[in-house]
């Protein structure tokens, strides 16, 4: 398995995510619950996409002067690549927990303890799948194909699927969830559960929170193999997608206030997801430049944002007055 990772350039990185992650806890404390506003979530989300752009920055100039100046334009461009990809996919996880915060109607003071634990948990599954990922493609190079037709297969699905919700009453976790666990209707301020023991039930906080977790791992088996269609190196494929997934939280703020106006955003990841499900499947036939999937990638994404302004979707028609 070979990576650009050496024990400093993990070191830097790790205290970098923990130094923001904790700065980020301390101030959510300090806060206390509370509805965040569009303000605030913009702020954050610049937030995020700065820090991640100066690592960008950073790990250009150090590979620069380790590795050569065109290593380092190599390495740099790969991880911003990675990082756009990474961040277009987890738009589609954000409309997800839309739906589930509507669905179980949790409080606006709650939802950023939920969507924190959820980054927490989803920080250390996709590490788990990367090197796992990593460790397959080293080993047996077939599996590129197998990616890579699971990306096509994943972005045709995604398109037909495009415009229709989800039905939850026929979600079967969620269904086995709440019929084997002590579940509570109501809920208890930012509590999980209630009581200790065989007395202890659980609050819909807590099957939010489940939810989360196994949303992220399905969005996950769909966004880590694309990333891997921009470069096999364990490092640069954690790094971009754990800073894509720290902004998650912000970003989900920002955007549920507009999500009604990005109707046709889920057709634009689709397109993304097919274009690198075929790059993956041609990669020993065209390697297709790192620059050309860059802007392939924002092409999409900013054709997708700017059709969905420009043709509103149809409001749905109110029911008739009885």
């Amino acid at each position: 398995m070979q990576t650009i990772g050496t024990p400093l350039l993990w070191l830097v990185f790790a205290g970098v995510v923990v130094a923001a992650l904790v700065i980020d806890l301390v101030l959510m404390r300090h806060g206390g619950p509370h509805k965040v506003t569009f303000k605030e979530a913009t702020w954050w989300s610049l937030g995020w996409v700065a820090l991640a752009l100066a690592f960008n920055g950073w790990l250009w100039w150090y590979t620069g002067q380790q590795l050569g100046v065109a290593a380092g334009n190599r390495i740099g461009m790969e991880f911003l690549t990675g990082y756009l990809v990474e961040k277009a996919l987890a738009i589609d996880n954000i409309f997800v927990f839309l739906m589930l915060f509507g669905y179980f109607a949790v409080p606006e003071a709650q939802r950023q303890r939920v969507l924190v634990l959820g980054i927490l948990g989803a920080i250390l599954l996709r590490a788990i799948l990367i090197f796992i990922g990593a460790a397959l493609l080293a080993r047996f190079h077939w599996v590129l194909y197998l990616f890579g037709a699971f990306l096509l297969l994943t972005g045709v699905k995604m398109w037909r699927a495009a415009g229709d919700p989800p039905n939850l009453e026929h979600n079967p976790v969620l269904r086995w969830v709440t019929a084997h666990l002590p579940f509570l209707r109501r809920y208890y301020g930012s509590a999980l559960w209630i009581g200790a023991g065989s007395r202890r039930k659980f609050t819909p906080l807590f099957i939010v929170l489940v939810m989360i977790a196994i949303t992220d791992v399905i969005f996950a088996v769909d966004s880590i193999p694309a990333i891997f269609a921009i470069t096999a190196d364990p490092f640069i494929v954690l790094t971009s997608n754990v800073f894509a997934v720290l902004g998650l939280r912000a970003m989900f703020f920002l955007l549920q206030g507009m999500a009604d106006r990005f109707h046709l955003l889920p057709y634009g990841l689709a397109l993304v997801l097919c274009f690198i499900g075929v790059k993956m499947l041609l990669a020993d036939l065209y390697k297709v430049p790192i620059p050309l999937a860059l802007g392939m990638v924002a092409l999409i994404i900013g054709s997708t944002i700017a059709l969905s302004l420009l043709r509103p979707a149809h409001a749905k028609p109110e029911p008739p007055l009885s």
